[in-house]
């Protein structure tokens, strides 16, 4: 079998390949028509962030079975494209959390003694001791948006430079964040409280400029910001403004929005009170060799063993399970994606019920896709089917599963219950004929919903007029709504609906929706695509 890297990876990779009993080319920098002509001729493909593999060169793929990419980042393949050709996905989550930690403290230190701008200064001819006055970190505040793996990693390392560290991040438990000795606050507090501010957290449609004007103009004037997450977290509008007019005392990126950044595209690189470097973070050899040695072995051991790790697309379950499960599996990743995205608070509980035929099936994959499913909206690639249920160990959360062989409304059942700091959801969902996914059950309301793509969920008032007030409000931005279901509740009053549509609603119009007459609430829900819709 023929095994092509594309991207500069570390040699070791290529010798475990090599080793292995593959034969491997090494072919770097290669324009895509190039490697769309080539690639009919491999098996497998080793990536890290520069290659694209779109859907034209998966397209062309006709041999190819398994991506590996040497690191977590995924957004330069295109998975639905590749999960329709029975292409599997991999990446390598967890080589490079410490270099990426490390490369944040190293940022802070850096931007608290004004290590770079004396370093250009001498450079320069210059011995200007007087002008780069720092600061010590002893004794400050840190304040770290996003506590999951790097994260907690930044605030033990910044325990050991004697701060006290706080922390926002609706997703993680409040006893679990307090165990590890920081303090769990709201984002405006931290904003207010904090001498240094980190970013930890992963670019979602939640968290797209999250931190703008407003969190910027909350922190303290002599306080300064890091962030080596991810670009587009951060507004850099915003945050050149408060910059610029010395709101903030100075800043330190990673990562951009656009890469590669030049001056033509940020003002940033023109501030003196701004350091940066073109995303490092985790550039180190230690996790360079990380992610090339395990990426290696889980391409190896796919090929020639047919054994699956850190999948983003597939579960490792055998054929025989996926036969019997494989719709549940899909239903229970739609289930979890779904929950995580109208819950609000950490998760502390779950509890699975498998009820009618499913229950006597193997329901630990289903178990496992709902929890890579939950997970998904808030780690995006830093999750997968294998590290899904270590997350959630991690996290503090209780899995519970019980199962009943009698059937009540259908013939098999999916229950889950999420309880969180601010409440329980409970959805429910079954599968039509042998493919198709459905949701039956949210919370009290009953129906029969895709739970696939783009969709609108509304709360309302169950009054005539809505659903056309609602379909026109739509139309007039060119939203195709591609199916629609409706929950009544008859003793309240309510209705719940949930809308397909063929496009994501943009913030803009999901406002408008919220301004209708007699609509409670609405939100933007991006669910996993069922590939037979």
């Amino acid at each position: 079998m023929k095994v092509l890297i594309s991207d500069n990876l570390a040699p070791i990779g290529e010798k475990i390949l090599r080793d292995a009993g593959l034969d491997v080319d090494v072919k770097t920098g290669l324009p895509p028509e190039e490697l769309k002509a080539i690639i009919p001729k491999y098996d497998g493909l080793v990536i890290r962030s520069a290659t694209k593999v779109r859907e034209d060169i998966i397209e062309a793929a006709t041999n190819l079975k398994v991506v590996g990419r040497a690191g977590i980042g995924l957004d330069n393949v295109d998975i639905p494209a590749a999960g329709r050709k029975g292409i599997v996905v991999m990446n390598a989550p967890d080589g490079n959390a410490t270099t990426a930690a490390e490369h944040a403290i190293s940022m802070m230190m850096s931007l608290a003694r004004n290590i770079p701008q004396a370093t250009a200064s001498m450079k320069a001819g210059k011995w200007e001791k007087k002008s780069f006055m720092g600061r010590e970190v002893t004794g400050k505040t840190l304040g770290i948006v996003g506590i999951g793996r790097i994260g907690s990693i930044v605030a033990n390392r910044a325990q050991g430079l004697k701060m006290k560290v706080i922390a926002y991040d609706p997703h993680m438990p409040p006893d679990l964040v307090e165990k590890i000795g920081v303090e769990l606050v709201d984002l405006m507090e931290l904003a207010s409280r904090a001498d240094f501010i980190s970013v930890h957290t992963p670019l979602t449609k939640e968290t797209h400029h999250l931190l703008s004007t407003e969190f910027f103009s909350n922190m303290k004037k002599s306080a300064m910001f890091v962030d080596c997450a991810r670009g587009g977290v951060l507004d850099e509008e915003a945050l050149y403004g408060a910059l610029k007019e010395g709101r903030i005392a100075g800043a330190a990126l990673d990562v951009f929005e656009k890469e590669p950044t030049t001056l033509e595209t940020t003002p940033l690189l023109g501030l003196d009170n701004f350091i940066c470097t073109p995303h490092l973070g985790a550039s180190t050899s230690e996790a360079q060799e990380n992610v090339a040695v395990a990426i290696a072995r889980q391409v190896a051991d796919y090929l020639l063993k047919g054994v699956v790790r850190n999948a983003v697309n597939v579960p490792s379950v055998s054929d025989d399970v996926l036969a019997s499960v494989g719709p549940y599996i899909t239903l229970g990743e739609m289930l979890g994606s779904l929950h995580m995205q109208i819950a609000r608070g950490g998760v502390e509980e779950i509890n699975l019920e498998f009820t009618g035929d499913l229950a006597s099936l193997d329901t630990g994959p289903v178990t496992v896709a709902f929890l890579k499913g939950l997970f998904t909206p808030i780690l995006q690639d830093a999750v997968n089917f294998v590290n899904a249920p270590l997350i959630a160990r991690e996290r503090g959360i209780r899995v519970m599963e019980s199962k009943s062989e009698q059937a009540s409304d259908f013939t098999s059942l999916l229950r889950i219950s999420v309880t969180t700091s601010d409440g329980t959801n409970m959805l429910a969902g079954t599968v039509f004929g042998k493919k198709e996914p459905r949701l039956v059950r949210l919370n009290s309301f009953r129906l029969e919903a895709l739970p696939s793509g783009p969709m609108l969920l509304v709360y309302n008032r169950d009054v005539p007029g809505v659903i056309g007030a609602l379909g026109t409000t739509l139309g007039a931005d060119n939203v195709n709504i591609a199916l629609m279901t409706v929950g009544r509740e008859v003793e309240s009053g309510q209705n719940v609906i949930l809308l397909n549509t063929d496009t994501r609603i943009s913030k803009e119009l999901l406002d408008r929706v919220k301004a209708l007459d007699h609509v409670e609430d609405a939100m933007v829900l991006e669910l996993p695509r069922h590939l037979q819709t």
